[in-house]
């Protein structure tokens, strides 16, 4: 028996030297071949500060939004997160009609958020140069793909006085192998016949503009430099049949105006110059490097196919994240200490094992949280620092089984065998009910995008598990070698008898 014990205690060794490993804040990860794996804390929102958007269906309640829409959405926001370059985020879909986004150390939430929401869907629009000259930007055109119901649109009548507006209408596209850019003195006065009237309702009948390609037709958008000018510029590349159609389309429309539509809204509208054949082309239009970032992930991971609307926005500062952590740190250090403090005093030799187990427990189940990883919340903390009583709450139950035998005339190796033994039905059942209560909870913070709920149901069930680990392998070998190694006279007192 001491012989399968001390085989025990060197594997419980191992595994305890493994997770000290991992704990060590200079842990340098695991890069060996392929693998290339940094082991670090990953901390929420709640304790490094970021930002947290509720997106809510911007449709009607009485129009049904499935699931497979609502997943598809859930992917293209990911999709454009990662994008942002942002760690560790959390994207879930809540309830029906909701998505949940975390973003951790977000710099720039404002541009995040229009990020997110905005349903990118871009088109290449045939227009006239008269259309652009007397377009302000402020309307929604109607385009025959996907025609919107708009509150303000573009409406082109007849006029019976002709007018005359002088159009500039500088260049903003071009091959990305060459760029030519017309004399200013050459850009054409246009002799206007029509007016613009912007009317809140579609009386009369506003213009439909033709839309030529759309951005399902892209293979990459990114920001780069127009080699010419120097300003910050959306490249695009198109598929293969995107590029033959607009290599024809611009072939044949040389010197007219091919409007560029965002959302149904007006982002530029250059002279085509020359015929495009390459596949790609620069899009400008005064940006920043931020907002051409932006507009290069919308049309990167595609349009949304449900409109969303900002339900919900909060925003944690990192001093209140890092003063949180701090908080809890503490409160944690202090109910370990009290634990254990309780333990020796009330359990004497048997107590003091346990406490070993726990900071054993502990190592463990911190190096656990590095490895997977999970992402460490206030709620999680908590949910850590519960399972500290659940890891506890099993030793009681075999010492003061054990107790009962010795009280009882057992030997002490008899007693503390038995004491395991009969002890286990107990902590079994217990933990199973944590375990499933933790399922439920995590089921219901999946559903609901209740993140602080699955945080807080992930550390306790995985303590719980370490637990049972702890309490009945560990503790258990830990006394027996004490007892095989350590001439101790077999009085109660040792026990709390």
């Amino acid at each position: 028996m001491k012989q399968r014990y001390t085989l025990r205690l060197i594997l419980i060794l191992i595994l305890i030297a493994a997770a000290v490993w991992v704990v060590l804040p200079t842990n340098p990860g695991i890069h060996i071949g392929s693998i290339d794996r940094d082991i670090k804390v990953v901390r929420g929102l709640d304790l490094q500060g970021g930002l947290r958007i509720l997106l809510e269906a911007d449709l009607p309640e009485d129009t049904e939004v499935t699931s497979d829409q609502m997943s598809t959405v859930r992917n293209i926001v990911e999709n454009r997160v990662n994008g942002l370059g942002v760690t560790e985020p959390i994207v879930q879909v809540a309830g029906s009609r909701r998505i949940l986004v975390e973003l951790p150390g977000i710099g720039n939430p404002e541009e995040a958020v229009d990020t997110l929401k905005e349903t990118g869907l871009l088109e290449f629009v045939e227009m006239t140069s008269s259309d652009f000259a007397y377009f302000d930007g402020n309307q929604i055109l109607i385009t025959d793909f996907g025609r919107p119901v708009p509150t303000q649109t573009l409406v082109i009548e007849e006029s019976e006085t002709p007018t005359s507006t002088e159009a500039e209408n500088t260049p903003i596209i071009s091959s990305t192998a060459t760029e030519s850019t017309p004399d200013a003195d050459t850009t054409p006065a246009i002799s206007a016949t029509e007016t613009i009237v912007t009317t809140p309702s579609p009386s009369p009948t506003p213009k439909v503009f033709h839309t030529v390609l759309t951005g399902a037709q892209l293979e990459n958008a990114y920001v780069t430099q127009n080699p010419n000018t120097n300003e910050i510029v959306v490249a695009i590349e198109f598929s293969e049949e995107g590029g033959q159609i607009f290599s024809d389309y611009t072939s044949t429309h040389v010197g007219d105006v091919l409007g560029i539509v965002l959302d149904k809204r007006l982002i530029s509208a250059p002279f085509i110059n020359e015929p495009i054949t390459e596949g790609s082309a620069l899009i400008s239009g005064n940006f920043t490097y931020e907002n051409a970032n932006s507009l290069a992930i919308q049309l990167r991971y595609g349009a949304l196919p449900v409109p969303l609307k900002v339900v919900e926005s909060k925003t944690v500062g990192p001093t209140l994240g890092q003063d949180s952590l701090d908080k809890s740190t503490i409160a944690g250090v202090i109910g370990l200490g009290v634990v254990m403090t309780f333990m020796a005093l009330y359990y004497r030799l048997p107590g003091v094992v346990a406490d070993l187990a726990l900071l054993v427990y502990a190592t463990i189940t911190f190096a656990l949280f590095k490895v997977i990883p999970v992402t460490l919340t206030l709620p999680g903390i908590a949910g850590f620092v519960l399972s500290l009583g659940v890891a506890v709450d099993a030793n009681v139950l075999i010492f003061e089984r054990m107790k009962e035998e010795l009280r009882a005339g057992r030997r002490l190796y008899q007693a503390i065998d038995l004491g395991f033994s009969r002890a286990w039905p107990s902590i079994r059942d217990s933990n199973l009910s944590t375990l499933i209560t933790c399922g439920i909870l995590y089921w219901f913070g999946s559903t609901f995008g209740a993140s602080i709920v699955k945080g807080f149901s992930v550390t306790l069930a995985l303590g719980v598990l370490v637990s049972l680990f702890t309490a009945i392998t560990v503790t258990r070998t830990f006394l027996h070698l004490v007892l095989d190694n350590i001439r101790l006279t077999e009085h109660p007192r040792w026990f709390g008898v």
